[in-house]
């Protein structure tokens, strides 16, 4: 049996969230920052390829409405392990990825308007 209410919550971004995790995949891929995934540091661009496979893992289910749902359901924990991701950049202590995003993406924001 089709569960219809179901299909209706599913769904992908918007144009301007599918912008904002653009923005977001780009300004990772683009820092000098590492990123933490399972106890193992990978640089910028390894960490884009893991997140962009996972975001396309989501969309193709209808699991990232928003740039907040991306942020939550794809760049913030190991979906095997549960272990939270983490970003460094430069000599800074390490930070949650949820974090580091989501900071990003309010100075995205806040460049917008």
């Amino acid at each position: 049996m089709l569960c219809l209410a179901g299909l209706a919550a599913a769904r992908a971004p918007d144009a301007p969230a599918a912008n904002e995790i653009s923005y977001l995949l780009q300004h990772l891929g683009g820092s000098a920052c590492r990123f933490e995934r399972n106890g193992t540091w990978h640089e910028a661009p390894q960490a884009v390829e893991h997140l962009r496979r996972k975001y396309d893992y989501l969309l193709r289910r209808g699991l990232v409405p928003s740039t907040e749902a991306f942020i939550e359901r794809a760049a913030t924990q190991s979906s095997v392990t549960g272990q939270p991701y983490r970003v460094q950049c430069a000599d800074q202590p390490p930070e949650p990825s949820a974090r580091w995003l989501q900071q990003a993406l309010d100075r995205y924001r806040a460049s917008q308007r």
